[in-house]
């Protein structure tokens, strides 16, 4: 039903006039707008109101009552507002900070005011609302009071003395002063009340939030370059990092939310993208000096704020790399200098036998040094990997986009070390002969797990393998393993890691260990029945050829007891296995020999080669001797093994033989004579073979020889695997699956490839196809 088509009913009584109840009602609005409505009676202004509209005066209530509200609202503003304008140009922050704090007090005084009075009207003039504003098309009464509080009292120039004085306290805060947060907030809340001209924004966004973004950004412009002249790297961090979270806090209390988003990107533009560089790279504090000093709470909020910017993580990952990288050169370095420092040549023309003493001890002095250099250079990365890790798991919240940065520098520095695969093979070395002595079961696997971590990432595991063969093959034939549980959990982890091609051969030595174990047993058997008498107790491991590291097998000349005792051996085990050949490999072997001196007897442990040697001396009388050819051709021993034999026997620790002319190193003009007078204070003594346990230049040219040999007859392996699967394959692609399979063990050069592609051409296993582009496997 629409109240406006009825009629007056005429039960309400004698009609009264419009100005009468106008003017009446106006007094009383006026009233209520001045505080004074205790008296007034709230259904009398009602009906008041009621009857305009209801005999057609809406226009006359709804006009008027706009504008005692608009006089109203003018006289709060020159009362209120503009008597709080700021009146002294003082300098002091904090006097113009509470000049600014009494302008909002006003502003936010007289918006309660007035909104409490909207209030009030709205209560009385909801008949209008309700039935006149709509077809008018105008605002009801509490859009309109906002309307005109818009007008009246956020007008120039108010506005502009508001906006000043909450922009100030803005800046007050920011430069360390305590502010009113409340008035700030109170002032705040009435801009985001209003609606501006166009009612697209509001007040808050159309006037003062703009001008805020501005001076934020010029603010933290000059601040950015504030901090980074006067900072360190940890309290550049730690300051920007306050302002994040003060900026934060000042949207959260008194600005408005919206507002975070685009004063958070002010930060991120003016404190850490134009920066980050410089920051990181600081001298003395940046990333470097932040992991060497263990702060791992400044790399965590370094991190964090790095990884608000885009090009942040980036910057971590490019620096990250470049530590590591550097540190890993410093060690390969120092590696380098280690293993060059061994003997100086002396300068002394005129003393040859000053010249040999010192070629000798130099030689000794490398030997051990070397060891020691592979040593601390596998320690040395692990070490930092553990620093580098503990940095990645508190810091860099375990990122795996950073953790893949990291292995690509540790495998970066690793590689470039042309001795990693063996360094990291002879660390494995010592703590599986001595190095797990004590440790519990778990502590060995820590270690071991560690080992593999450096293993994994070497290229070049076809290397580590030739190396590690050897060196597992000395202990398992000396028996100098600590742990056989150890081994094989090794021996597992590349398993793992390599698959079972790469250890199949290593788990065959195991396998010939445990069957000469077994052959052992019965040959002793079999020699309790048939040779009871036999004097030398002999122990032999048959070794595989296929398994086992080749040998050089060194001549030599076994007197009569040693053959002896191989022949039997040799009898019983070929009847055992037909169609098999032995070869002994002497230079792998080692004799228990009792040698009696004047003083008592002892119990030498030595090489099979020294104990031939010792036995030349056996029927020689004291002040006899045999001179380094006598040697020399009564054992047919190649020369660089038996001077190596008789250094350690009459040059090194336990000099059971004395050498004529006395010196540290063996020529072959030089004669040897027994040292009946030898003592020491063990019944057991282990005469150890000079030798230096890292290669020689030599050593290692003819390693990396045999291992590029090995790698041409893999890669055509896998090239003829992969044709006689496919049939047909262009060039391209035949390089990519050849170097994909060949990864576990090498990088493949695909010049290298396409040699190895040529070659089985010439020899009929391809040909190429008609576009010269593929080619074709030939069954």
């Amino acid at each position: 039903m629409n109240f406006r088509e009825q009629k007056p009913p005429k039960k309400h009584g004698p009609v009264i006039s419009v100005e009468e109840t106008w003017s009446t009602l106006s007094q009383n609005i006026k009233e209520i707008l001045n505080h004074n409505a205790a008296n007034l009676s709230f259904e009398e202004n009602h009906r008041y109101a009621y009857h305009l509209v209801l005999y057609k005066n809406g226009d006359i209530l709804y006009r008027g009552m706009k504008k005692i509200v608009a006089e109203n609202l003018d006289r709060l503003a020159k009362e209120k507002i503009i008597s709080a304008f700021p009146t002294t140009g003082s300098g002091d922050p904090m006097q113009r900070s509470q000049e600014n704090e009494l302008l909002l007090k006003a502003l936010k005084s007289v918006w309660d005011d007035h909104t409490s009075n909207m209030a009030k009207l709205g209560q009385i003039l909801k008949y209008m609302d309700r039935i006149y504003t709509k077809p008018a098309e105008v605002p009801e009464t509490w859009e309109a009071g906002l309307q005109l509080f818009l007008k009246h009292i956020i007008c120039p120039p108010i506005k502009d003395h508001l906006l000043t004085a909450i922009l100030n306290q803005i800046q007050y805060e920011r430069e360390g002063y305590t502010i009113n947060r409340s008035a700030v907030k109170g002032c705040v809340e009435v801009l985001l009340s209003l609606d501006s001209d166009d009612n697209a924004l509001t007040v808050y966004q159309k006037d003062l939030e703009p001008v805020l973004l501005r001076e934020s950004e010029a603010f933290y412009k000059r601040y950015g370059d504030t901090l980074l002249e006067m900072c360190d790297t940890s309290e550049y961090l730690s300051k920007v990092a306050s302002r994040f979270e003060s900026e934060e806090s000042r949207t959260h209390l008194y600005l408005s939310r919206k507002t975070a988003e685009p004063l958070t990107r002010i930060l991120q533009d003016n404190l850490l993208a134009i920066h980050l560089d410089a920051v990181i790279t600081m001298p003395n504090s940046g990333l470097d000096a932040l992991i060497d000093l263990d702060k791992f709470e400044d790399l965590a909020r370094l991190y964090h704020l790095f990884g608000m910017v885009p090009s942040g993580i980036p910057c971590l990952k490019k620096t990250l790399k470049a530590s590591i990288t550097r540190r890993g050169r410093d060690i390969n370095q120092a590696s380098l200098g280690d293993a060059s420092g061994g003997g100086v040549e002396s300068k002394d023309a005129d003393v040859e036998s000053r010249k040999t003493k010192d070629k000798g001890k130099g030689r000794a002095i490398a030997a051990s040094q070397t060891l020691t250099t592979a040593l601390k250079w596998v320690q040395d990365v692990l070490d930092l990997k553990d620093k580098i890790d503990s940095v990645w798991i508190k810091s860099f919240d375990s990122n795996p986009k950073v953790e893949a940065t990291m292995n690509e520098a540790f495998e970066t520095f690793i590689n470039s070390n042309d001795k990693s695969s063996e360094f990291i093979s002879l660390f494995i070395d010592d703590h599986l002969k001595r190095g797990l002595k004590g440790k519990t079961d778990e502590e060995v696997d820590v270690v071991l797990d560690k080992t593999i971590t450096v293993f994994r990432y070497l290229t070049e595991k076809d290397v580590f393998e030739r190396y590690y063969k050897n060196h597992l093959a000395k202990r398992l034939i000396q028996a100098k393993s600590v742990s056989d549980d150890a081994e094989r959990g090794m021996l597992a982890k590349l398993k793992i890691e390599c698959g079972y091609q790469f250890t199949q051969k290593l788990e065959g030595m195991f396998h010939d260990i445990k069957i000469s174990a077994d052959t052992m047993k019965s040959y002793k058997e079999h020699l309790a029945k048939s040779i009871p008498s036999l004097s030398i107790d002999l122990s032999v491991i048959v070794m595989t050829s296929t398994f086992w590291p080749s040998h050089s097998s060194s001549p030599c000349n076994l007197p009569q007891q040693l053959l002896d005792s191989i022949k039997p051996f040799e009898e019983f085990y070929l009847s055992q296995h037909s169609g098999r050949r032995l070869t002994w490999q002497l230079s792998l072997g080692n004799v228990d020999v009792r040698v009696a001196f004047k003083s008592k007897k002892h119990d030498l442990n030595v090489t099979t080669f020294a104990a031939v040697i010792l036995l030349l001396f056996e029927d020689l009388k004291d002040d006899d001797f045999l001179t380094y050819e006598d040697i020399q051709q009564a054992t047919s021993i190649d020369h660089a093994d038996l001077q190596r034999q008789l250094q350690s026997l009459a040059c090194a620790k336990y000099k059971v033989l004395r050498k004529h002319p006395p010196g540290r190193d063996v020529q072959s003009s030089d004669a040897f004579s027994f040292n009946s007078a030898f003592s020491a204070p063990l019944q057991k003594l282990k005469i150890s073979t000079v030798s230096s346990k890292v290669e020689s230049g030599e050593e290692l040219k003819e390693t990396r020889d045999r291992i590029d040999e090995e790698r041409r007859h893999q890669t055509e392996a896998c090239i003829v695997r992969i044709m006689k699967d496919r049939k047909h394959m262009s060039h391209n692609d035949l390089v990519n699956e050849v170097t994909r399979l060949l990864a576990s063990r090498f990088q493949p050069n695909p010049l290298i490839i396409k040699k190895r592609i040529e070659g089985l051409i010439e020899r009929d296993y391809l040909e190429r196809a008609e576009d010269r582009k593929s080619y074709n496997y030939l069954a």
